[in-house]
């Protein structure tokens, strides 16, 4: 009975805690296309990195040319259901420092094409996205192994330490290029070994709705179990003094 009506209670504890998180997820989603809405910033020419953080999802523009020698494919991953990688190039920047770029999505049967892709061009482009501090890796995620030319997540330092690191101008800092193109742009870039960005929406999940649900709804099963056996209990207790 002690274990039965401690089951409800937990439960219960979970749910309740899981509406704090709901709480703090939306504040936190609105805060995030809050800043997205912004109009884009100038990348400064050195990003202080102590500040970095408070600058998550901001829209950036910045320019420079390709170090296509230190590309990398970052994967796998899915888009749409096709199986591929996302392209993260290093750009130099004119008298700023060299910044990381995810370019974005090619199919896996592309992506030696899009290794290839531009090696010999060296001409400025201007790149519009936004500011990202890292990658959550789950416990399935494999090690990277840069010696290989295995990256399986956006180890930033890492990635920035194979371009050169600090000594070559390098800085921790990775942009996700922006794609708002229109459904046939995107089958044609992917097409053509041109890596597709990312949309310009706040992707962060938010499943604690979910979460709550399940844990309330377990509080009132377990709740319900717990009257049972108590009433059972009580009827068979009469039964007995009868």
């Amino acid at each position: 009975m002690i274990i039965t009506g401690f089951i409800p209670i937990s439960c219960f504890a979970l749910g309740t805690w899981q509406v704090k998180r709901l709480k703090w997820k939306v504040a936190l989603i609105d805060e995030l296309e809050e800043k997205m809405e912004r109009d884009p910033l100038p990348l400064p020419s050195r990003v202080n990195l102590d500040v970095l953080s408070n600058f998550a999802y901001r829209r950036v523009v910045l320019s420079g040319r390709w170090d296509h020698a230190h590309t990398v494919l970052v994967g796998p991953r899915v888009r749409e259901g096709t199986n591929g990688y996302h392209v993260v190039t290093p750009l130099v920047r004119e008298n700023g420092s060299t910044v990381l770029v995810d370019r974005g999505f090619v199919t896996k049967d592309a992506a030696e094409n899009a290794l290839r892709r531009g090696t010999s061009d060296d001409s400025a482009v201007q790149v519009y996205g936004i500011i990202r501090t890292g990658q959550n890796r789950n416990r399935f995620t494999p090690d990277n192994h840069p010696e290989n030319g295995e990256w399986h997540w956006l180890d930033i330092g890492a990635l920035a330490e194979h371009a050169g690191g600090e000594a070559a101008g390098v800085q921790p800092v990775l942009i996700e290029e922006i794609f708002d193109g229109h459904g046939g742009q995107a089958a044609s870039r992917i097409a053509n070994a041109i890596p597709v960005g990312r949309s310009p929406t706040v992707d962060v999940p938010n499943s604690h709705l979910s979460y709550l649900i399940t844990w309330y709804s377990l509080s009132a099963f377990t709740s319900v179990m717990f009257l049972r056996l108590f009433l059972n209990r009580k009827r068979a207790r009469g039964r007995l003094r009868l």
